[in-house]
């Protein structure tokens, strides 16, 4: 079983959010072997999306978890 993880979460406010989008309790997961493996994931979510405006920023949580 992979222990180390990355929760991602909206922050309240988020227009996704809404209950005809992603609702109210959106939540998901992703699930690494090492905190290494992780961490390095961690680090390439939180960079800028090179495709987006300059202004643009996604609204999106992270966070570390362990089993």
């Amino acid at each position: 079983m992979k222990r180390y993880g990355i929760r991602v979460t909206l922050p309240d406010g988020d227009p996704m959010g809404a209950a005809h989008l992603l609702g109210e309790g959106w939540e998901y997961y992703r699930w690494y072997e090492t905190a290494a493996e992780r961490d390095e994931a961690l680090a390439d979510m939180q960079r800028r999306i090179p495709y987006y405006r300059a202004a643009d920023r996604t609204s999106e949580r992270l966070e570390k978890v362990d089993r």
